[in-house]
């Protein structure tokens, strides 16, 4: 499993099947799904300074646990949070979520990021409700809105950095992937991609595993059954 970790841009179940010479794509794709829910450390600080959010649809297919056969190619709603360290992309945050709407973005938005920062959104009115940060308050956050309609400007342009992070991503599920992810499971390899992403300039790739298990032990034994989401 160390070798899971060690690549850079992560292995699919079936390549390490074939590299490795196991005899079952069940068992690798097993482990790999509990390794998944060991990359959200519990606890971990929120993104904080100035952070991009939006959304962006992805979609796949993917061979699941039991049963073979490839589920209907669908669209997820995703939405993202990205650092801005002047032109360098800091941490970042995913969440699958089924609509748009305020009920989902603001609270995605105090979850992952901390109050006081300056989210930057466009003007969707889904951001609107977004606590604000006023003189002598002490919670909130400073919310700068980026209307694409006649700036004349493009989506990408306006907000950069989460945009490259959705192109890198997109290209990251594909390549490794083969773009075979379904919705059911898309929120782990969203963790697997952010664990990945903000370890990315750690020399020490052997320090990750080491860090990954602490956090396996830390959360706990994940059976079969939780992932395939069947009742025992």
């Amino acid at each position: 499993m160390w070798w899971f970790v060690a690549q850079k841009t992560g292995v699919s179940a079936s390549n390490m099947m074939d590299f490795m010479g196991f005899g079952s794509y069940k068992t690798v794709w097993g482990w790999f799904q509990k390794l998944r829910r060991a990359m959200v450390r519990p606890g971990r600080d929120k993104l904080s300074g100035i952070v991009e959010v939006d959304e962006t649809f992805i979609g796949g297919k993917e061979i699941g646990y039991g049963k073979q056969g490839r589920g209907t190619e669908t669209k997820t709603l995703v939405v993202v949070a990205t650092e801005c360290i002047g032109r360098q992309i800091g941490r970042v945050r995913f969440r699958c979520i089924d609509g748009a709407t305020a009920e989902n973005l603001v609270p995605f938005i105090q979850d992952n990021v901390s109050q006081g920062s300056t989210v930057i959104t466009d003007g969707w009115k889904g951001y609107k409700s977004l606590p604000l940060k006023e003189d002598g308050k002490t919670d909130g956050y400073i919310h700068e809105v980026k209307t694409i309609s006649g700036s004349g400007s493009q989506a990408h342009e306006l907000l950069p950095h989460v945009h490259m992070v959705d192109s890198l991503l997109k290209r990251w599920l594909i390549g490794t992937h083969q773009g075979k992810v379904s919705p059911k499971y898309l929120p782990y390899y969203l963790d697997e991609f952010a664990f990945r992403f903000n370890q990315k300039v750690s020399t020490y790739r052997g320090k990750l595993f080491y860090r990954l298990i602490l956090q396996a032990i830390e959360i706990g034994h994940v059976n079969k059954n939780e992932i395939v989401g069947k009742s025992t």
